[in-house]
């Protein structure tokens, strides 16, 4: 049986996650999933692939706000659930072009005076659409500010056995998903194609190429050549790098820890297909 066993959500895209017993998953992912942002001078979003110490800004929810925490000097500042700003901007994304909101004056300059950078904070509005890639999905299925699909999932086997090669093992935080499992081979994720959690549909559209976030470490920002370099050596197609699958959904509902993933189809065309090495 294929069992969740964790649940993330990264309400400001790359900065750090919120682990949840419960999710409630909307129109475009779970709520609160990257409907905030980081965007430069040019509206272009920011992200630890150029700025690391994004790594040490955690995140929590209570009430009605949500809390960003700079570890390095205990500073917090409180950013409200509701963003009534009407401040209008066109941000970029990857190839994508979204409407956003800006959040306040208070947060640009409290970002700003963080990451020693200009920098202002933005959030998607429910009436912004920004569709998943149509290569891999049909046009109406929708994402948030995530690299492009609503979830991420990947198997605790597959952690595990990549720990295995490893040195020095790694938390699941280092490759950022949205929904961990357990049971299975490890790698099984690649080949799901279609499953349900507590009868809410999921199809898994892509393998997850990785970039360089996964060498940096979630609690310093220390960089190094793992995991990069042993997954290099076995979990490479097509000259990307791979660990986990991108997925999309249909549906609305709640998701839970120990809720049962349902597999009802698997893939079996290439571009899913990895062969492993062994140790």
């Amino acid at each position: 049986m294929f069992q969740i066993s964790e649940l993330y959500i990264y309400p400001i895209k790359s900065l750090g996650g919120i682990k949840l017993n419960k999710a409630t998953i909307t129109d475009r992912g779970f709520k609160y999933d990257r409907r905030w942002m980081l965007i430069d001078d040019n509206n272009r979003f920011i992200s630890q692939r150029e700025c690391a110490v994004m790594a040490l800004f955690k995140t929590s929810i209570s009430g009605e706000f949500l809390m960003v925490t700079d570890t390095r000097t205990k500073t917090s500042i409180n950013i409200s659930l509701v963003t009534v700003n009407q401040n209008i901007k066109i941000v970029k994304i990857w190839d994508d072009t979204c409407i956003a909101q800006s959040v306040s004056n208070e947060a640009d300059a409290w970002f700003t005076m963080a990451l020693g950078m200009n920098t202002r904070l933005v959030y998607m509005p429910d009436d912004t659409k920004r569709f998943t890639d149509p290569e891999y999905t049909s046009a109406d299925n929708l994402t948030s500010f995530s690299d492009a699909y609503p979830f991420m999932i990947i198997g605790q086997s597959s952690l595990d056995d990549l720990n295995m090669r490893l040195k020095n093992s790694l938390p699941i935080n280092r490759f950022r998903p949205n929904i961990v499992f357990t049971g299975g081979k490890p790698y099984q994720e690649d080949i799901m194609d279609s499953f349900t959690i507590n009868d809410i549909a999921f199809n898994g559209v892509k393998l997850c190429a990785r970039c360089n976030i996964i060498t940096i470490d979630q609690y310093n920002a220390s960089t190094s050549k793992e995991p990069t370099k042993t997954l290099s050596s076995y979990r490479v197609k097509n000259n990307k790098l791979y660990f986990g699958q991108n997925l999309i959904h249909f549906g609305t509902g709640t998701i839970s820890v120990g809720d049962e993933l349902l597999l009802l189809t698997t893939h079996d065309q290439d571009r899913f297909i990895i062969s492993p090495k062994t140790i």
